[in-house]
Parts: structure tokens; C-alpha cells; sequence
């Protein structure tokens, strides 16, 4: 439905522009009814609809989805659609028409107490995956709320810690999920942080939220801050801020009416401000679809599916996987009974039913195999129980195989602190330590939202990460340990072997009240890889019960320039017995550069099905951004000429085809200089270094310069005055070099067109 929003604005009175500019309340924005205006409804998300029911501990009972770090290790954009159309389908019946997330903040620590909930430590898996959640939301009327932007990288003093990042770094791994999203997603809403960046709270930095979201993306929904993240209502509107939540119970509105008063506010700013508030609202109202009603059982079936696709095996030794339906099978792990299934804080969501490991196990074996439980552990503490320890042991001795459920309790982890360890309970690891000693078939099953340090890795043959599955995560354990589900999940994280290892480590999570984000663009694998440190599992691995065999890499171009693409095309082959899914990866090397870049990133991924046999070829497309790093100078993406190498493969540390190929750039960075460029500096730019050799042969035939060397070769010279400011030609020019000729010389080479 068309409206005027202009003419609507124009017969608004000041108080009733300020007063959408904030909440009614915890969860609706304000209507104002003799406009017919109405008011809309915002809720949690982003895994399952997270809708507060008044005056009471609870929300709606809502599917419970696999949380973000388990969904993004499918690498599965259509799945991922699957479950935005499922929860938008939810949000719909329950008359939601905002969901907060998708959340995408870069896992720079393992730490991260908020890291279940996001998706990766890869800013393009994070924007890939984050783009098709958006996409599937808003395509059933529902808008969504992209968060927290920006670095939101942890939990400690998160409303007040000031992060200081540089300008590259920033671009590179902490905007630019962000920007994919926005510009391929177009989410109605972005969700500010809490945090500061480089000194400025995000609900008041006009860098971020003007600039780069509004101006230079091209975002035009509204800007919502965090809840409570407004310190100055002012200064956060006029740096981009639109929607104050929750409710600010009029503070906020009189400041802003104050500040239109005074001078000090433009009111056209303000106008603008619910401008983008109006479009939005009303295309809220226009989407909406209610008396919408879902299948709880088919949305519980799907959250199954979806578990089975993300979960990542990553050991399998002698194939111990799948197992059979026969014999004597033990169960230990209170996990089994009582899942760990997704993280706490305001993505809790409250489940439409909750299955467990246990007896998704009785069911699938059908009386063909005996099953044993263990309690192993108390839930409830890390206090060591050797009674139960000694009966698990018993259990498994006497069995055929041993499938211990162990990882995180949820006070481990969740949104309001980080970690101080990567440890397991003391607990879970010594039952793993003594069943292993009696079972040499001993299986774990892993519950947790982050990395977890893996003492015991030798002594297992098989563990299975099954991360947060939500409520249908127990049938999707059991139907990867019996077979039923080929795994093809392939870790979106790097598990390093201990938390030392981690590029954030020194600088994590700050001190008092700053954070130095030192480790620049090394986060995650590129930092393992440049360090050349062997993590315990890389980015991008995990196992299946088949093999793949990649062949036949071809390029479409083998030179371009930065305005061209390519197009990859690689073929791959299910050289096993059982259908399965592989992700193929492609990542990106720039093979020599001036800058320190990563070894590679990751550029290209497309999940696959393959039956036993079947060949499919996988096609890639690659253009300037796929080769570019942010550059400061000219503060633009930027691609150095050169060659660069595609890799193709099944991790980030299994490459298994490369190319390489040249790109050309088009852009030419004019250096400046001045006294303090150093003849290195004109050396490297090869018009440049014509004049520096002009100007030193007009030296030599006037007398030369360093008399005592004049024996010596010329380049040896140059080469030994590398580092030597071009005022040092004054000092070291034996009177030859004028502080007028050096004036020549800077604007010679600092013409236009040289």
C-alpha cells in the first residue's frame, strides 16, 4: 500500500517525531493513532523466536533450531533459507513482525561467551551465510535485525569496553560481513553493539553508522541501538542512531524535543530519522500475515535435518563410524539424558519439545542392540564422582562399544561473560580418561558453543562435535552414529590444540577498560597459517563415512584486470560406497605483495551431493574483491598487480588443486613525496626512480657525491643509500645538493602527470 510518508511527517507535531524515536516498550516501537500509525513488535532470534509472554519467566513455546555456530558448519545456504522461512513462518503465527538476527560478530577468541551465537571467524562464511538468512526471513514478510553492529567480539565490560582497531583491519575483518549482508541481504533493520570503536560508542559513531552503513553500503532501513546501548539520545541520532530500545520512558524523546528547541538538533535531521523509521513500520504492517498457523512436528523434523547437516565429525578411526545396530552398546553422560542444546541469554528459546540423545538411540536400534546408561557425571557441578566414574567403567568394560556424551554445561558459557579457559569440567574429561583405559572403543559426543581443549584426543576412536543442536539435536546425533546421516558438516572455526595458540591471546580481553585488536587482520586460520602453528582441527575440516577426490581445476582467463572476473570450474568425485555432501572450498593467495597479507582467504564455497561414483563439476565466480585488501591511502578495496594462486580443497588445510592466474590493476595510487621518502621509496616506482637516476648522474658530472666511493659501482651505491632520506642528499652532497635543487626534485616527481 502507497503511502505519502513526506505529507505524514509534515502533519506530525515535534513531540510525536521524538516519540518514535524510541520504544513503548521492551519490545514495540510507538504508534500514534490519530495518524494511523501503528506500533510493530520486535523479538529475539535468531535460532528459534525468542517471544516474551507478559509478566511471566517465559517466552512462547517456539522450534528451538540449532544454534549459529552448529548451523554454519553445514556451509549451506539453501538449508540455512530452510530455517529463516521456518522461523519467519513462526514470528508470522505469533505476530512478530522483527526478528533480532542474524548476529555474524567474528569469533576473534575462543573465549567469547557470546560465540554459539555467531557464525564464524571467517568474515565471508559470515556474510554468506548471514545473506541467505536475511533473504529466506524477509521473504515471508518478516524483517530481520543484523547484529552487533560492529565488533562485538566479547562479553567482558561489552557496554563500555573500547576497542582499538586499525582502519584495515576493521574493513577487512570486522565490516566487511557486515557489508555483504547488507548490500545482498537488505535487512529492514542493523542492530548497533554496545561497545566503543576507537574511542566512539557504535550508537554515536557517525563513521559507522552514517558513512560507511547509510552512505557508502547504501542501507535504507533503520539503525535500532542494542537494548540499553544509547548513553546521549542526541549525539546517537544525529550520528545515525534511529530506534531507541527498549523504552526510554520519555528521556530520551525530551531530549531530543530540547535539543530542535535550542538549535543545537536540525529538525530536517530528525524528519530523516523517522522517515526510516515510517518505511519501515509500514512495511511491517503490509507483510503482515496473521492467523498464519506452522506444523510444529514438521518444523521439529526440520531442526533435525538441519542438526544432522551441520553437525562435524572429526575423528574416525578404523571406521568406527557408523555403528552397528548389534551387541552390547554403553551410553555414559548425563548430556544423554539432559542435552545441552543451545546457549543462554536472549537467544533462550523455549522449545516446542526436547528430544534426547538416549532414547533417540532405543528408538533407532529397535531392541536390535542392548543399551546401557551411565550418569558418568553430575550435571550440576565439576565436583569428581568416582562412584559414578567407577560404574561407567563397569558399563563399558562389559560392552561392545562406549559413546560418552560430554562438553560444556550451560554455565560454562553464555551471553553476558566470556570464558576464562577453553577446559572442559575436570569431570568430563577424567570419565573420558578412565573409559578409554577399559573400552578401547570408546566414542565422544561433544556439547558445547566454542573450541574446547581435547587432552584426550589419542584415546578415543571416534568424536563427533555435535555443538548446540537445539531441541531435535538428540535425533540427530543418533542418526549420524548409526548411519542414517552421511556427517558433512566441516568446522567454521579453528580449534586450536590450547588457548595460547590463539592470535588474541596477549590482547584478550583487554585491560581496564581498552582492548588493543593487535593481531591486525590474523584472525583465526590466517594467523594458524602465517604462524605456521598446527591447530588440533582447522578451518573447514571434517569427515565423512565417504571419500572425494577432486580433479581438473580450469580457469576461464588466466590474466584480467581488477574490472574483469573468472570463473573456476573443478570437478569432483564420491569415490566411496554411501551417498554424501562435501563443501568445497576455494581460498585465495596473493603469491607476492606489498603489504602483509594473509597466506590465504577464503573467496568460494558450494556445498555438494554426490551417490556413490557420481561426478559433479563445481563452478566458482571471482572478481576485484575476491583478490583486494582494504588500502588506507586511497581507502578503498585495492588489488596489487600480480600473480595470485587459487586453491581448491577440502579444508584450509587440505588444498587439493591449484591455479594461478594474473590480475592487472586499474588503479594507480600516485605516491607523495616529501624530505623524509627515502631513495628506497623512488626506487620501487619505476618513474620515480628515472628522475633519481637523472638527478645522480647530473651529480656525478658536477663533481659526484660520497668522493671516497667513486671507485665503487654505482648501484652498490644506491643500494647502500636504500634507506637514506632525500634530505640526506644535502648532508652527505658535499655542498653539491642544495636545499633549492631538492625542492626541484619533490616537485618533479610530485606533478600530476609525470
Amino acid at each position: 500500500m502507497e503511502r505519502d510518508i513526506k505529507s505524514l511527517i509534515a502533519q506530525m507535531t515535534l513531540e510525536e517525531k521524538a516519540s518514535l524515536c524510541s520504544g513503548l516498550d521492551n519490545w514495540h516501537t510507538k504508534p500514534i493513532e490519530r495518524l494511523g500509525i501503528p506500533s510493530i513488535r520486535m523479538s529475539d532470534g535468531p535460532h528459534g523466536l525468542r517471544k516474551e509472554v507478559p509478566n511471566q519467566q517465559t517466552s512462547v513455546p517456539s522450534t528451538c533450531f540449532p544454534t549459529a555456530v552448529t548451523t554454519a558448519s553445514s556451509w549451506d545456504r539453501e538449508l540455512i533459507k530452510q530455517m529463516g522461512q521456518a522461523i519467519a513462518q513462526e514470528c508470522q503465527a505469533e505476530e512478530v513482525d522483527i526478528i533480532l538476527g542474524p548476529a555474524i560478530n567474528i569469533k576473534r577468541s575462543p573465549l567469547c561467551g557470546r560465540n554459539f551465537e555467531y557464525f564464524s571467524e571467517d568474515p565471508y562464511l559470515s556474510s554468506q551465510l548471514a545473506t541467505a538468512y536475511i533473504q529466506a526471513v524477509q521473504s515471508m514478510g518478516v524483517g530481520t535485525s543484523l547484529k552487533h553492529y560492529a565488533a562485538n567480539n566479547q562479553e567482558y565490560r561489552r557496554f563500555t569496553i573500547d576497542e582499538t582497531i586499525d582502519e584495515r583491519t576493521l574493513r577487512e575483518i570486522y565490516l566487511s560481513n557486515f557489508e555483504g549482508a547488507v548490500k545482498e541481504g537488505k535487512p529492514w533493520t542493523v542492530m548497533c553493539s554496545y561497545n566503543r570503536v576507537n574511542g566512539i560508542l557504535a550508537s554515536e559513531n557517525k563513521y559507522l553508522l552514517t558513512e560507511i552503513l547509510k552512505e557508502e553500503w547504501g542501507f535504507e532501513g533503520f539503525v535500532v541501538s542494542d537494548w540499553g546501548a544509547v548513553d546521549e539520545r542526541v549525539d546517537a541520532l544525529e550520528a545515525g542512531l534511529d530506534l531507541e530500545m527498549p523504552s526510554s520512558y520519555g528521556i530520551g524523546d525530551q531530549k531530543i524535543i530540547e535539543a530542535v528547541k535550542i538549535g543545537k538538533l536540525d529538525e530536517k535531521e530528525l524528519d530523516q530519522t523517522v522517515e526510516r523509521l515510517l518505511k519501515i513500520i509500514f512495511k511491517a504492517v503490509d507483510n503482515r500475515n496473521r492467523g498464519t498457523t506452522y506444523d510444529k512436528q514438521a518444523h521439529h523434523k526440520l531442526a533435525r535435518k538441519i542438526a544432522g547437516e551441520s553437525m562435524v565429525l572429526l575423528k574416525n578411526q578404523d571406521n568406527i563410524l557408523p555403528l552397528k545396530k548389534e551387541g552390547t552398546i554403553a551410553i555414559i553422560g548425563a548430556f544423554a539424558k539432559k542435552p545441552r542444546y543451545q546457549g543462554g541469554g536472549s537467544s533462550h528459546v523455549n522449545p516446542t519439545k526436547l528430544d534426547n540423545a538416549l532414547e533417540e538411540i532405543e528408538k533407532l536400534v529397535q531392541g536390535k542392540a542392548k543399551i546401557i546408561y551411565e550418569e558418568g557425571y553430575n550435571l550440576d557441578n565439576d565436583e569428581m564422582n568416582q562412584e559414578l566414574i567407577d560404574k561407567a567403567k563397569e558399563t563399558a568394560k562389559k560392552s561392545n562399544v562406549a559413546i560418552i556424551f560430554a562438553g560444556l554445561p550451560d554455565r560454562y558459557e553464555s551471553e553476558g561473560y566470556d570464558r576464562k579457559h577453553m577446559k572442559m569440567p575436570e569431570n568430563h574429561n577424567k570419565l573420558i580418561e578412565e573409559v578409554s583405559k577399559v573400552q578401547p572403543n570408546t566414542i565422544v559426543v561433544l556439547s558445547n558453543g566454542a573450541p574446547v581443549e581435547i587432552p584426550w584426543i589419542d584415546k578415543v576412536k571416534g568424536l563427533l562435535e555435535s555443538y548446540l543442536g537445539g531441541q531435535a539435536g538428540g535425533g540427530a546425533v543418533a542418526d549420524i552414529l548409526f548411519g542414517e546421516v552421511n556427517p558433512s558438516g566441516k568446522l567454521a572455526e579453528t580449534f586450536p590444540k590450547k588457548l595460547s595458540h590463539n592470535p588474541s591471546y596477549l590482547n584478550f580481553p583487554g585491560e581496564g577498560n581498552k582492548v588493543e585488536y593487535r593481531e591486525g587482520v590474523f584472525v583465526g586460520y590466517r594467523y594458524y597459517d602465517k604462524k605456521e602453528i598446527e591447530p588440533l582441527f582447522p578451518f573447514g575440516y571434517g569427515l565423512s563415512y565417504t571419500t572425494f577426490e577432486y580433479t581438473d581445476i580450469i580457469v576461464d582467463k588466466k590474466e584480467i584486470t581488477d574490472k574483469e572476473t573468472i570463473e573456476v570450474k573443478v570437478k569432483v568425485k564420491n569415490t566411496g560406497k554411501v551417498k554424501g555432501k562435501e563443501i568445497v572450498q576455494l581460498y585465495i593467495r596473493d603469491v607476492e605483495s606489498k603489504v602483509n597479507r594473509p597466506e590465504k582467504e577464503l573467496k568460494g564455497f558450494e556445498k555438494i551431493e554426490l551417490a556413490p561414483g557420481e561426478e559433479k563439476t563445481v563452478t566458482f565466480k571471482l572478481d576485484k574483491r575476491s583478490f583486494a585488501y582494504y588500502n588506507t591511502e586511497i581507502r578503498d578495496w585495492y588489488v596489487e598487480s600480480g600473480e595470485f594462486e587459487i586453491l581448491v580443497g577440502k579444508s584450509s588445510k587440505e588444498i587439493e588443486l591449484k591455479e594461478t592466474v594474473k590480475v592487472n590493476s586499474t588503479v594507480t595510487i600516485k605516491k607523495k613525496y616529501d624530505r623524509n621518502s627515502t631513495i628506497g621509496d623512488l626506487m620501487e616506482d619505476p618513474e620515480a626512480s628515472q628522475v633519481l637516476k637523472e638527478l645522480l648522474e647530473k651529480i656525478n658530472e658536477i663533481g659526484g657525491i660520497f668522493q671516497e666511493d667513486e671507485h665503487r659501482d654505482q648501484e652498490l651505491i644506491i643500494s647502500m643509500m636504500r634507506y637514506l632520506p632525500l634530505r640526506g642528499l644535502i648532508n652527505f652532497g658535499r655542498g653539491y645538493f642544495t636545499d633549492d635543487m631538492l625542492e626541484q626534485l619533490l616537485e618533479k616527481l610530485n606533478k600530476e602527470e609525470r
